[in-house]
């Protein structure tokens, strides 16, 4: 595999139709906004779906949830240590440069989301602690106007247990509460420094990888708060430079990406809106619909 050599930057496009993309539970779980009532997405958020999606097309991934885990490892630390050499140089009292060095380099290797996106290791009872800064940045994606959000009451009417009073009885019916963002287009971007790609061995088929796995960001991430086709990616702009440093700067290229508002209809729609990039000198870009 070839190691990366150029800067890449890249945008995506999203739509929210009647689902909360990412509750605070600071504030109930209601959606995300910021202090002008805009919608947000965290980037943990996002790279967590990044690591779903990749896990789902057979890659490795270090940071899995335990609900749809692919091995038998129940915590990080327990996905480290199986790995008998990196156990065993995380155990070092006294780890040297090089110590550190190689367990970097076997981390990366064995899991695809430590050599993106980088991890702490830092676990009680281990000695070394190692700290990797993986290549592949990714920002809060915003609404590009304030959103909506509609808050409704629920009512759970079955029995979770039996009435140890009177069995015949029912339980009292349990309130909550649901929100979401009626209709909004989000925007995020991301970065992937070459730099830090050549320390991790990210390659250019991981991030080919890592391209589909932003055009297919929701497929298999349906819930009760994200109901299947309740989000869509509308767009993936992907700019690769001719050089490490980049022929722009990252905010110069992020800039380029317009989400115009071309009618006011009653329903708002993705169709309401026209997605483009504007092109700049010596700089291609690559346009993919989403999923």
């Amino acid at each position: 595999m070839s190691a990366l050599k150029n800067k890449i930057d890249f945008a995506v496009v999203f739509t929210v139709d009647k689902a909360n993309p990412n509750g605070d539970p600071l504030n109930g779980n209601r959606p995300r906004q910021d202090f002008y009532g805009h919608g947000e997405v965290s980037d943990v958020a996002i790279k967590r779906k990044l690591r779903n999606r990749l896990q789902d097309e057979g890659l490795p991934i270090l940071v899995q949830s335990d609900e749809r885990r692919s091995d038998e490892y129940r915590s990080i630390k327990d996905r480290v240590e199986s790995v008998e050499e990196l156990k065993k140089l995380l155990s070092k009292a006294k780890a040297t440069g090089t110590d550190e060095q190689t367990a970097e380099m076997l981390a990366s290797e064995n899991w695809y989301d430590v050599r993106a996106f980088g991890q702490v290791f830092a676990f009680k009872g281990t000695k070394m602690s190692i700290g990797i800064r993986g290549p592949v940045s990714i920002h809060t994606a915003t609404s590009i106007e304030p959103v909506d959000v509609t808050s409704m009451q629920i009512t759970k009417s079955v029995n979770s247990t039996t009435n140890e009073k009177d069995p015949g009885q029912k339980t009292s019916d349990t309130m909550g509460m649901k929100h979401r963002v009626d209709f909004g287009v989000y925007v995020f971007y991301g970065s992937i420094n070459p730099q830090l790609a050549e320390r991790t061995g990210f390659t250019y088929e991981d991030a080919e990888s890592l391209k589909e796995a932003l055009k297919t960001l929701f497929a298999n991430d349906a819930s009760s708060a994200r109901p299947d086709g309740s989000m869509e990616v509308n767009k993936v702009f992907w700019w690769e430079h001719n050089s490490k440093l980049g022929q722009y700067s990252s905010a110069a290229v992020h800039r380029t990406v317009k989400v115009e508002k071309m009618s006011d209809a009653v329903k708002p729609t993705i169709e309401n809106y026209r997605i483009t990039a504007t092109p700049l000198e010596g700089l291609s870009v690559e346009e993919y619909a989403g999923l």
